[in-house]
């Protein structure tokens, strides 16, 4: 697979490369966030439509989100060519996460285009025919909700009569909407979950009219099951064994490994914590079961650096390192939660796997969410400046004050029991 990154000039033009002077090109385009059911669908007949016509299987994939650079004009249009993209929080994976996926679908091709106000400007059928010229498009694969170009005119309808009238290339429209609609809260709210163990879907059991009075009785909006914006509900709700069941794997969060204040080290669980730029949504705040994997394992030092776009190299090493039988793979028990707030400056990045009640009281102002993890083994290396994965399994049990160190203590082993048993499964 050929990764190509691409940003627009300040006209929002792309020079678009040439991929072959004699085969044609198979192409889906689109934000992919997630890579859930639906997106797999799409590519996988991109792929199987360029086999069989011996064409290049080609993915342009936007980053960031289209979504936030409207929203955030200031923050996302305007960075440097070697800058980072800034976190958002709201993705539900990275550029390095899709593309993962991607490399594990065989496809050839994949251009990252640097989505930008005055490339959005752009209509589609201008966009089209670069397509079509540039990268030799012969067909065009889309999921039957796809829409592009300035103010989204281009939805399917308008590229098939598009298709039709030109003769230079095909529109092939997948149903990617899996098992239906479902309706989301609008906005999504973070809600943590009041009982320990997995949440379940709020409509679940209901019938139709049970179903209705639920959904008039909040804001929202009807969005496909197979979407990212019912991942992220799902996500803001603890229910990180559904929204797997949506991505075809668990969710994951990755980051950089730093040091904390090493409290879990004194009390005989030592956490991994995850620096403050994470890649991956988030879920709310509550203890999890999962696994963390050691992406850097092999490595004399981390793989953190400012390029946003991952060498070939580096997606199969990660996927070698994310294998189910992969030694430098644990199963973990998993915080999600605000750190609290010490007056002792050395100990503001404290563990945040629980707290005692007096700490609590000390933390009200804090803000300041982090993600660590505690992992069932006795292998671990040193992991300090490592790039880490983190999976979610299960929901366990939401974040408790504790009157003690020793209900503390007595509260995790029973979460790394539960996780032993979970992920055993």
């Amino acid at each position: 697979m050929k990764v190509i990154d691409i940003r627009p000039d300040a006209n929002g033009m792309i020079n678009w490369p040439t991929l072959s002077a004699q085969r044609k090109a198979v192409v889906t385009i689109g934000v992919f966030d997630g890579m859930h059911l639906g997106h797999r669908k799409v590519i996988a007949r991109t792929v199987e439509i360029a086999r069989k016509n011996n064409a290049f299987s080609v993915v342009i994939m936007f980053d960031p989100r289209p979504s936030v650079v409207h929203e955030n004009p200031d923050l996302f249009d305007d960075f440097g060519d070697n800058a980072q993209i800034p976190v958002d929080s709201q993705a539900l994976t990275s550029v390095r996460q899709r593309l993962r996926v991607l490399q594990q679908m065989d496809v050839d091709h994949v251009i990252i285009v640097r989505y930008s106000l005055a490339f959005a400007a752009k209509s589609y059928r201008f966009f089209l025919g670069q397509l079509v010229g540039k990268l030799g498009m012969r067909a065009l694969v889309l999921g039957s909700d796809a829409a592009l170009g300035a103010r989204r005119a281009g939805n399917v309808h308008a590229i098939k009569e598009l298709a039709q009238a030109t003769g230079v290339f095909n529109l092939v429209v997948v149903e990617d909407f899996g098992p239906g609609d479902v309706r989301v809260p609008d906005p999504i709210v973070p809600e943590v979950p009041e009982e320990s163990g997995e949440p379940k879907n709020p409509a679940e059991g209901m019938n139709k009219a049970e179903y209705r009075a639920w959904s008039k009785g909040i804001p929202n909006k009807k969005v496909r099951a197979w979407s990212s914006t019912n991942v992220r509900w799902m996500l803001a709700n603890g229910r990180v064994r559904d929204a797997g069941d949506i991505l075809g794997q668990p969710h994951r969060v990755e980051g950089i490994v730093v040091h904390g204040a090493g409290r879990g080290h004194q009390i005989g669980f030592p956490t991994v914590n995850l620096g403050e730029r994470i890649d991956g949504y988030v879920p709310v705040d509550g203890v999890y079961a999962g696994w963390i994997v050691d992406l850097d394992a092999d490595e004399q030092n981390g793989t953190s650096s400012c390029s946003n776009i991952p060498s070939v190299g580096v997606l199969r090493k990660d996927e070698l390192h994310l294998g189910v039988h992969s030694p430098w793979r644990w199963p973990a028990a998993i915080s999600v939660g605000t750190n609290p707030t010490f007056k002792d400056d050395a100990a503001n990045s404290a563990d945040a796997y629980d707290y005692t009640l007096e700490e609590q009281e000390s933390s009200r102002a804090a803000q300041n969410r982090t993600v660590e993890a505690y992992a069932l083994t006795d292998k671990i290396q040193d992991l300090y400046g490592h790039r880490v994965c983190i999976e979610f399994a299960r929901f366990l049990r939401p974040q408790q004050a504790f009157e003690s160190q020793e209900q503390l203590k007595d509260a995790i082993s029973k979460d790394v029991e539960q996780t032993r048993a979970l992920v055993s499964e």
